[in-house]
């Protein structure tokens, strides 16, 4: 299928055919049949791909900032590859368009050939085929076109602004900036019964606001502007002004605050210079609102991604139900398009379409709006061809990779293009986009959305899973299943019944080899480590700190279903380090947590003490925190045995020191973690033929259950 991708190292856009989505969750794949370009918001995208690094830079600080700490923690190598992993994966552009329903998960309230509005970023993308979680879509009515059906996600930013501004029949109401919004804010405004005014910097968009039913506006330069505003509202000021602009200025806010009536109400639904005069909102007791997109469920995972809706009763108005709400009003002619949209480009066109907001083209637009072909043509194979298969010699490992999302493809992509004898035929991903990029950039034979297709490739010998954590195990036993070579990122399961049914597998297919990503045990300062203490007779004490990174609090790693915890995703490292480095069995563990009023759960569970206690009678501490400062180092660790001491600063710094004598090893341009090496010894295990068992990986495991357990044994 076709899709509008933007490649975010330049700002080209690209028409690219790709494959389709599959159906997943609770959602419903869609036919698109009209897609709506969004020309302040991916015109903004659009400016920040086509900047330099340095633009780039400027207005992203805080990513900028965490790339200077990592630079820092591991060196600039390792930050400027997760810079480039960025750089590297193209956007999907588009969020609101229209089409006919092509499948349905179960327990969805839609059926095949319902004509459907689907909104949201990386869901209603402008692509011949959508997938869209539930809450993300609504059914159209009869007398409603698809092309204007497909600016109902546009319109329920509108109607989320009018909302906010709380009007009332018979209010005098100001709108600045009659843009694409702004036109359909005033129609909105027009159908509750308000009086309207707008304001612009181009007088063609004042003619366009009177035509669609603007009361009276002018331009923002015009002398008599006060008066006008004056006249308008009888000297008193507007009831609200609802500012719909896209500037970097703060004339918009200090000029509603102006024409706004005493205890007036200002609602920001654009995105403008946001310095407020004081002195202005102080002496009016002014009421500033920032409207939030289409409505309340837009940025919560659990009502986006998962479906749980908000009760009625108490979230009258959710971005679901804000979207059914604007196809009313289009369906009781309370709005209308035909004066809105300026441009119809069929899809092969899209270049052109996004040149015109680029201003190329030197001509004025409003509504563009992308048009798909009614019929679909059938698809003939769910995966794109990049290159043909390369016949390989028998030595060669022929590798497939499922997931395709930031650290597949700033690290771990990255060092397996580095190991000798490996032939990448498939890559796959949700995303057809993010699969396509992903083999583009690194030589795959082909991509695809259905993982299945890599599993059933009789060419692929070896599989690599970087899914989120839920889908680890069981895409090891269906790989293994079919006879493939498994390598998994860590966890290997995310509970007891998972990491059971690996290993249930993996008895039933012990030819298969499977190994799990714990990739510090294969760092070259690990292997310096383990040789150092080569013979020794005495048990170890080690201290390993962690001074993790805070994430936000609705991170999917957080969903039991989803991510498990940080303790099951991130602490089985620290448990695997220790376990390799020692080198005898884990016989007893005591875990602590933190306790705080001001954190949730989760977070004081990432706060903890854990003491391992091996069979050899060595003894191992792991701290591992959040609260404190970020930009300290991220990983240290001290080991004591036998008059001997080392120390390890993220994998970038080590110190072994024996009777007085030291040895220093330092890596300047990178931390060294061992991400290659652990794939080199992947590759090399399954040409030698030795696929031995998996009982460290299964102990580290159920060690990181019992932690989340929070038990002693």
């Amino acid at each position: 299928m076709k899709q509008v991708l933007l490649n975010m190292k330049n700002g080209e856009v690209m028409i690219e055919t790709v494959t389709p989505p599959i159906l997943g969750g609770e959602g419903v794949l869609v036919d698109n049949y009209y897609s709506v370009i969004s020309g302040g918001t991916e015109q903004t995208l659009l400016q920040l791909a086509s900047s330099s690094y340095i633009g780039k830079i400027r207005s992203k600080p805080e990513l900028f900032k965490k790339v200077l700490e990592k630079a820092k923690k591991e060196g600039p190598i390792a930050a400027y590859q997760q810079a480039m992993g960025r750089l590297n994966k193209p956007e999907p552009l588009g969020y609101s368009c229209a089409g006919v329903v092509s499948a349905v998960s179960p327990n969805v309230p839609f059926q095949i050939g319902d004509r459907v509005a689907c909104g949201g970023a990386g869901y209603a993308n402008h692509a011949d085929v959508v997938y869209i979680p539930k809450h993300l879509c609504a059914k159209i009515p009869d007398d409603v076109s698809f092309r204007d059906a497909a600016f109902t996600t546009i319109g329920a930013i509108a109607l989320q602004g009018v909302r906010i501004a709380n009007v009332s029949v018979g209010e005098r109401i100001a709108i600045i900036g009659l843009g694409l919004i702004g036109q359909l804010t005033l129609q909105i405004l027009k159908a509750a019964g308000c009086q309207v005014f707008g304001v612009d910097i181009d007088e063609k968009k004042i003619s366009l606001g009177k035509r669609n039913g603007l009361d009276d506006g002018t331009i923002r330069s015009a002398d008599n502007i006060e008066s006008m505003i004056s006249s308008f509202t009888k000297g008193n000021g507007f009831d609200a002004v609802i500012i719909t602009a896209a500037t970097t200025s703060t004339d918009p806010l200090a000029f509603a605050g102006t024409i706004a009536r005493q205890k007036g109400r200002i609602v920001l639904v654009g995105v403008v210079g946001m310095e407020i005069p004081r002195d202005i909102y102080y002496k009016k007791e002014l009421e500033l609102v920032v409207s939030c997109s289409y409505g309340p469920g837009r940025y919560d995972r659990e009502y986006e991604e998962f479906g749980h809706d908000y009760p009625i009763s108490y979230v009258r108005w959710t971005e679901q139900r804000n979207m059914e709400a604007f196809l009313y009003l289009l369906e009781e002619k309370k709005i209308s398009l035909d004066n809105i949209v300026s441009h119809v480009f069929p899809i092969n066109n899209a270049v052109q379409a996004y040149q015109l907001i680029q201003n190329e083209k030197k001509e004025s637009y409003l509504g563009i709006v992308l048009e798909y072909e009614k019929e679909k043509p059938k698809i003939e194979k769910a995966y794109v061809e990049l290159r043909p298969h390369i016949i390989p010699k028998t030595e060669i490992v022929r590798v497939g990779v499922i997931g395709a999302g930031m650290f597949a493809t700033s690290v771990l992509l990255p060092a397996l293009v580095k190991v000798k004898d490996v032939e990448l035929i498939g890559i796959a991903a949700a995303e057809g986009g993010d699969a396509y990029a992903a083999a583009k950039n690194f030589g795959f034979s082909y991509s695809c959305t259905d993982y299945q297709k890599i599993l059933e490739d009789k060419d692929i010998d070896a599989v690599i899973i970087a899914t989120r954590n839920s889908l680890h195990s069981k895409l090891t036993v269906e790989a293994i299943t079919k006879g493939k070579h498994v390598f998994v990122e860590k966890p290997l399961g995310i509970s007891k019944d998972q990491l059971d049914s690996v290993v249930q597998a993996h008895l039933m297919h012990p030819k298969c080899y499977i190994q799990v990503g714990f990739n510090r045990r294969y760092a070259p300062m690990t292997e310096q480590i383990k040789k150092f203490f080569y013979n020794r007779r005495e048990p170890m004490i080690m201290l390993y700190r962690v001074n993790g990174e805070h994430i936000p609090r609705d991170h999917w790693i957080y969903d039991e279903k989803e991510g498990g915890s940080r303790v099951i995703t991130e602490l089985c490292h620290f448990v695997d380090f220790c376990r390799y480095v020692v080198g005898s069995k884990i016989v007893g563990s005591n875990y602590y947590t933190i306790t705080s009023d001001s954190m949730t759960k989760n977070e004081m569970n990432e706060n903890i003490s854990q003491t391992l206690k091996f069979k050899d009678g060595s003894v191992a501490t792991i701290l591992y925190n959040t609260v404190s400062d970020s930009s300290f180092s991220k990983e240290y660790v001290e080991i004591y045995s036998e008059n001997s001491f080392v120390q390890l600063h993220d994998f970038r710094r080590l110190l072994m020191s024996r009777n007085g004598k030291r040895k220093k090893v330092r890596y300047w341009w990178k931390s060294e973690k061992g991400h290659k090496e652990e794939l080199m010894n992947f590759i090399n295990q399954i040409k030698k033929g030795e696929y031995g068992s998996i009982d460290d990986a299964v102990e580290v495991t159920k060690i990181t259950f019992l932690n989340e357990e929070n038990k002693r044994f």
